[in-house]
């Protein structure tokens, strides 16, 4: 579409009751990335309240209109996805905004390749819009879409804004609160700091069943009065650190679970209990069941789950292992569940079956469920879809390392409404955690993994080698796994930078990394961890056997070089006395290096000496890789992970910690 234009959304497909919007930008020659917001608006062009804006701190309507799904990664940026049950907007909603905001000074015309999609339920996209004329605007409004009569339409606006997100927000109506919302935003910083002496319970009522009392913050917080403004800051809700206690006489006593784990024996006990727990689980805590079906295309309503369902399919039933059914407004929307656990991967003729059957029987989804994670042009199981059917079925998968990371997030850092659910979700945490789960995640880097290996060695692997572009694939699930696991233990947003050339598709850029694979026997991979100054890289030498964790900062605007190599050696305090610091200056060569334990007395020796430019500094510790393709001990799947969390927690941590005690003194 083009900027202006308007299209009814009846003439694009026939089932529009609900849509996926999705923003996209390219961050690979700019810093940064955006958010997405929704505004509801009456005849008169405002909103009926405060609660019509759906942004960061409010991602979602009670009656499930707006859902803010949140990032998924793309070949050189990201892109951020909204789902709109039109069925259930008000009648008073003559309007829907879609914007997008970017937060410290940052403009979108640093952003390039700003896009804009519209896709039915199923996910097929049914039109879209790019805005190519974006400068020192802070806010965009991409479309809307509007009624008239009893049609939705869809109008390309493309409209700027210098004054961000509460600009964008005070000119429908919106009354900003920042001051506050700077307040609010230091007391939690002081709050999260501060170690209570003993747990605060939640008082409920005496009851058989009743779960632990968990921490008072694991609960939402309360309604606020219509009376409070919206705050555009962003607010994280962490609980507290609380000492655990225990009234076991020997450490060797093993606390109670309502899912155990530890008597599983075979795979098939694992898948059957893993399907059982997880369905049971999203049926009962409503924060959870959303966050994992509005992606899909799921509307928010009454949610009922079954396992071990047997469906009619030619001369045998066949039996899915679980099926999702919500309800609302009297329309069903179902998914079949197919689960593999241990590792075990999917099969096509039985995800097959599962598509007809749904086709047949009108069902909107099959949902696959493994260890392994998906990749964009690289299909777990290879599908025929029949486009004949008129009515469509989609196709979705999730990784138990997505399962368990949405769980990390709504107990440790967003919370959910009841502590009951709370503890529901820590229960179900432990359970995907647990050894004999057989729910880890992507484990195993493949069986192209040791040949790929020797071939470097001997310098026998060829470019061109089919083996290279499987061993880069197995590569790329594991940096989304490690951001998935790293992002939910932080409680910040955390994706992979695919950096690639504007228009290759996914299959070129995979290909043109193996190539570089073969000639220089390295993996390369970068991880932006929302609120770190800059950029995580990771680089994998399959030659010497080493990986590189590292991280570039850049040098202030203003002081003295003696001055900045001083003030980061006192910020590396505390880090590793082996972390290797390196001054980057101007031109193609590198500038002088070292040790922290050696350059701690003398930081002066990170000043070049013919006086090059310092334009910034590159931090990197070094650890050997594991050399199995699993993750064992030994493994290269648990090394990578061990450097990663080394690395955040012994360098970017505590430079991010030394900034605010510096900013609060």
């Amino acid at each position: 579409m083009i900027k202006g234009g308007n299209v009814g959304l009846a003439a694009l497909s026939e089932d529009t009751g609900s849509v996926i919007l999705s923003l996209g930008w390219s961050t690979a020659t700019g810093e940064g990335d955006a958010d997405v917001s929704v505004l509801l608006l009456n005849a008169g062009g405002k909103v009926r309240g405060d609660a019509d804006f759906y942004f960061y701190n409010n991602p979602a309507a009670a009656d499930g209109s707006v859902q803010l799904l949140g990032k998924a990664p793309t070949a050189d940026g990201s892109e951020d996805r909204i789902g709109l049950d039109l069925t259930a907007a008000p009648a008073d909603v003559d309007r829907i905004v879609v914007a997008a905001s970017r937060y410290g000074g940052a403009r979108f015309g640093d952003l390039a390749d700003l896009r804009m999609t519209l896709a039915d339920r199923a996910g097929e996209t049914l039109l879209g819009f790019t805005i190519e004329d974006a400068s020192v605007e802070t806010a965009f409004i991409f479309g809307e879409l509007y009624r008239r009569g009893e049609e939705w339409k869809f109008r390309a606006v493309g409209q700027g804004y210098e004054s961000g997100l509460a600009g964008l927000a005070s000119d429908f109506g919106i009354d900003i609160d920042d001051d506050a919302a700077d307040a609010d935003t230091d007391d939690a910083a002081d709050a999260e700091d501060a170690v209570p002496e003993e747990p605060v319970a939640v008082e409920q009522e005496a009851s058989p069943a009743a779960p632990p009392t968990v921490p008072a913050q694991a609960a939402a917080p309360a309604a606020e009065p219509a009376s409070r403004r919206p705050r555009t800051a962003k607010k994280k809700v962490t609980l507290p650190r609380v000492a655990k206690k225990s009234l076991a006489e020997n450490d060797s006593w093993r606390r109670a679970r309502l899912f155990p784990a530890s008597s599983l024996k075979s795979d098939r006990e694992r898948e059957t209990r893993a399907t059982s727990v997880l369905l049971s689980v999203i049926a009962q805590v409503p924060e959870f069941g959303r966050r994992l079906t509005a992606a899909f295309g799921a509307p928010a309503g009454r949610m009922e789950t079954f396992t071990e369902v047997s469906l009619p399919h030619g001369d045998s039933p066949k039996r899915p292992d679980g099926v999702i059914r919500v309800e609302r407004a009297g329309k069903l929307w179902t998914a079949l569940v197919e689960t593999k656990t241990n590792g075990n991967p999917l099969k096509s003729e039985q995800v097959q079956d599962y598509m007809d059957i749904a086709a047949r029987r009108g069902y909107e989804a099959v949902i696959t469920l493994s260890n392994d994670v998906a990749l964009e042009g690289s299909p777990l199981v290879d599908i025929k879809i029949d486009g004949r059917r008129k009515h469509k079925v989609a196709l979705w998968h999730l990784s138990w390392a997505e399962v368990a990371h949405h769980a990390q997030m709504l107990i440790r850092h967003e919370g959910v409404g009841n502590p009951a659910h709370a503890w529901l979700l820590q229960e179900l945490l432990h359970y995907l955690q647990h050894e004999n789960s057989g729910c880890h995640g992507f484990q195993n880097m493949g069986p192209a993994w040791v040949p790929v290996r020797n071939g470097i060695d001997d310098e026998t692997l060829c470019h061109g080698d089919q083996r290279a572009v499987d061993v880069v694939e197995s590569w790329e699930r594991l940096i989304r796994q490690v951001c998935l696991r790293l992002g939910g233990e932080l409680g910040q947003r955390t994706l992979p930078v695919q950096r690639a050339k504007r228009g290759s598709d996914q299959v070129s850029r995979r290909e043109a990394l193996a190539e570089q694979l073969c000639q220089d026997g390295r993996l390369h991979a970068e991880l932006r961890v929302e609120g770190t100054a800059g950029i995580l890289a990771i680089v994998a030498d399959l030659r010497t056997g080493r990986l590189r964790t590292s991280i570039e900062l850049p040098v202030p605007d203003q002081g003295y070089p003696l001055t900045w190599v001083k003030r980061l050696v006192r910020q590396l305090a505390e880090a590793p006395a082996d972390l290797h610091i390196e001054t980057l200056v101007e031109g193609e060569g590198g500038g002088p290096r070292g040790t922290l334990e050696r350059l701690r007395p003398e930081p002066g020796n990170l000043l070049p000496k013919d006086g090059d430019r310092i334009t910034g500094f590159r931090l990197s510790l070094f650890k050997s890789m594991g050399s199995t393709r699993g993750n064992a001990e030994s493994g290269f799947i648990r090394s990578v992970d061990d450097a990663v969390d080394r690395f955040h927690a012994g360098v970017v941590d505590r430079l991010e910690r030394r900034a605010v005690r510096r900013g609060a003194e």
